[in-house]
């Protein structure tokens, strides 16, 4: 619970701070890698460093959080901190990183805001620091126990059983636990990080979902290629894309994730763009092997069907659920892409058939800007906003401004 002396001064304060939050996470960042580079080693994304989006995430947040504790100094913004501690768990985040966090955080605090930081404003900000700090802290510990790895060490060597070309630039990888012991528990729509050394000898880390259904010793991810030259953000993916083969071992952390398949039987809507398609095969795999009898309605958007990868794969699930209806929005070449696929952007609005089910559960993946367009579709046919939930590849920089 935030003190009424620090709720007093953050209120006062939070503009002023929010203004100066670009900076002040620049300047974290900034002078935390110059002084730990380690860091860089196996944790941070670099990529993200790179375009500013961990920076942009990062200063969300805390905006966020401190918004939060001045509306309801009781309540904590779960969606924030359970969206952050799945991440932080699965990079491998331990308690003594919010000490290094908390050193470099303030003093780019004191150094972009200068004598406006008095010791009272300090004291504030440090407060609600912790409280943050502690409420993660606590979420990643449930998260390593349940994972049943120890804090930090979420990783296991795994072996390529198959390579997939799924499109020219999508593969899948199916793996398998090297020591030969159970694969981990899983839920669909979950994902993990795939750590890999880069030619420079530094480790780098990305998260990719499962695509196929969680109940079998052997798991799947679908890499797409990220293209830009030499920009570093696709320099994993490429990598990846590049020299893994049949018999090689990656990296994987356990699974992690919040935005996951529910066990109830209410309406489903799967509905995503581009490689945004593999959690949502994941969740389509389950409700096959289970059985499912659940209405589901199964909305895809992409470039063409020969860049929608696991096409072929979504068709034959939908076939075998009793109750699942699948359109495709394709911008070019839908004439190919059989009966039913339609030209140009995704609209909900006039879809022939079965009316869009307004107590379904909504499952969203792809492009930030696709997602919110989508999202303004749903709450206008009067999906509940609660009823709609998304997964981001990378820092979540909507739910950071969602909750600003």
């Amino acid at each position: 619970m935030l003190s009424d002396e620090s709720a007093a001064v953050i209120e006062a304060t939070l503009p002023a701070v929010g203004e100066a939050l670009d900076e002040i996470t620049t300047r974290f960042y900034a002078t935390m890698f110059a002084e730990r580079p380690e860091l860089l080693d196996g944790m941070f994304n670099r990529g993200n460093q790179a375009s500013g989006a961990q920076r942009r995430a990062l200063a969300g947040s805390i905006a966020a959080f401190a918004g939060a504790l001045l509306a309801d100094r009781d309540a904590r913004p779960e969606n924030l901190l359970g969206r952050i501690a799945h991440k932080h768990a699965a990079v491998g985040v331990t308690d003594d990183q919010y000490t290094i966090v908390h050193k470099y955080l303030f003093g780019a605090i004191a150094e972009v805001l200068g004598e406006a930081v008095t010791p009272e404003v300090a004291a504030a900000w440090d407060e609600v620091y912790w409280l943050m700090a502690a409420a993660l802290v606590a979420r990643e510990a449930r998260l390593y126990l349940e994972a049943q790895v120890e804090p930090g060490r979420p990783w296991r060597q795994w072996t390529v059983v198959e390579r997939r070309e799924e499109t020219p630039d999508v593969v899948s990888f199916l793996l398998r636990p090297a020591d030969g012991r159970p694969a981990p528990a899983a839920r669909a729509g979950q994902y993990v990080s795939v750590r890999v050394r880069m030619p420079d000898g530094v480790r780098q880390l990305r998260q990719y979902s499962l695509s196929s259904a969680p109940g079998t010793d052997v798991r799947r991810i679908t890499v797409k290629r990220v293209h830009g030259g030499d920009a570093p953000e696709g320099e994993v993916s490429n990598l990846l894309h590049r020299t893994v083969r049949e018999g090689d071992e990656l990296t994987l952390s356990a699974p992690f994730g919040d935005v996951v398949l529910d066990d109830g039987d209410a309406p489903l809507m799967l509905v995503s763009a581009g490689i945004g398609c593999t959690p949502m095969v994941g969740m389509l795999a389950r409700l096959a092997a289970t059985g499912s009898t659940r209405p589901v309605h199964v909305l895809h958007a992409d470039r063409s069907p020969a860049d929608h990868a696991l096409r072929t794969e979504t068709h034959d699930l939908v076939e075998r659920l009793p109750d699942a209806r699948l359109v495709e929005w394709y911008e070019s070449s839908a004439d190919r892409g059989g009966p039913g696929a339609r030209s140009g952007q995704m609209l909900l609005e006039g879809i022939d058939g079965p009316a869009l089910p307004a107590d379904a559960t909504v499952y969203l993946c792809g492009p930030l800007p696709f997602m919110r367009e989508i999202r303004g579709q749903l709450l206008r046919l009067g999906v509940p906003a609660r009823h709609i939930r998304y997964e981001v590849f990378g820092p979540d920089l909507w739910l950071a401004d969602a909750q600003s």
